[in-house]
């Protein structure tokens, strides 16, 4: 099993690779907006349309290297898409946003964020990887953070008890794709990651046209002209920037850091999410949203100095 870690002579390909993590959960947080922007469709059009855009968009940007990547991958690899396509999108999108309906967005960013606590476990039994106990303090910051999220999200809000199940499904689905993702972008050959990304992207186009039956043809809902021009504006600009361009930028970090410090790296949508539903609310952060979003940073930094390795 190939394995990476960075020393002192990687530092700069590290540092690479965190930009693009963080660059990543900056764009995954706006996910947890769009069912704030469309609140009138159902999360099940949400998933199919973004998911119909994101498979478009991958198709027109693959077509150039289409007859190469069908001939240098195997039924393993497309099994894998197929696998990855299911879990890391139409599942965990469908979870996702159901979460955030019946829930809210404090309540869903909350459970998601248990994603770099349960990804870095998973990294750190990897052949060689840094032991638990240097990451420790960076699993006891992040869940620190968590707490004090939770702590606030319990005491101001009322979600549903299904909305929680769903965020609890997002989880899995998402530990299950980011792990199963690593590990094919580790044994990859001749394939970039943004190409992985694509091929990702039209396997999910494929499956989204199934859902868009439900979706738009047995539930299309009342709804006027002009919303579902916004509609598809919404879930086009979420395919585009969060699909494409965002995991892209997770597989360029992936194939550059440790699958245990990949898992801190998902702090950074839920930092994000967090900030862009301030921004949404127009509020500041209370003390205890404050604190939580410091603890976090603190946790990937920690994370960060862990893998850290002298000569």
């Amino acid at each position: 099993m190939l394995t990476r870690t960075f020393s002192t002579t990687a530092i700069p390909a590290a540092w690479l690779g965190i930009g693009a993590g963080v660059a990543a959960g900056a764009l995954w947080g706006l996910v947890f907006l769009a069912p704030e922007l469309v609140p009138g469709f159902s999360p099940t059009q949400l998933s199919a349309g973004r998911y119909l855009a994101y498979g478009l968009i991958a198709a027109v940007l693959i077509m150039p290297a289409w007859r190469r990547l069908w001939r240098s991958l195997d039924w393993r690899a497309w099994r894998a898409l197929l696998a990855l396509s299911v879990s890391g999108n139409i599942v965990y999108y469908m979870f996702l946003a159901n979460a955030v309906q019946r829930g809210g967005v404090a309540m869903a960013s909350i459970v998601i964020g248990l994603l770099p606590i349960a990804v870095t476990l998973v990294g750190s039994r990897d052949h060689g990887a840094v032991p638990l106990r240097r990451l420790l303090p960076s699993l006891l910051f992040s869940g620190a953070g968590l707490a004090c999220i939770g702590w606030e999200s319990v005491s101001t809000a009322g979600g549903s008890p299904l909305g929680l199940l769903c965020a609890v499904g997002a989880l899995v689905s998402w530990t299950f794709f980011a792990v199963y993702n690593s590990r094919w972008l580790a044994r990859l050959d001749g394939v970039s990651a943004h190409e992985w990304n694509l091929l990702v992207g039209v396997i999910t186009g494929v499956q989204a046209l199934l859902l868009a039956i439900p979706a738009f043809v047995l539930a299309p809902g009342q709804h006027a002209v002009p919303e579902w021009i916004w509609f598809g504006a919404v879930v086009s600009g979420v395919a585009l920037l969060c699909s494409v361009v965002g995991n892209a930028l997770w597989n360029h970090a992936s194939r550059l850091l440790p699958l245990s410090l990949m898992g801190q790296m998902i702090v950074f949508e839920t930092i994000f999410a967090a900030t862009y539903g301030l921004m949404w609310e127009a509020r500041w952060p209370t003390a205890f949203e404050a604190a939580a979003l410091a603890l976090l940073v603190a946790g990937v930094v920690s994370c960060a100095q862990a893998h850290r390795t002298r000569r």
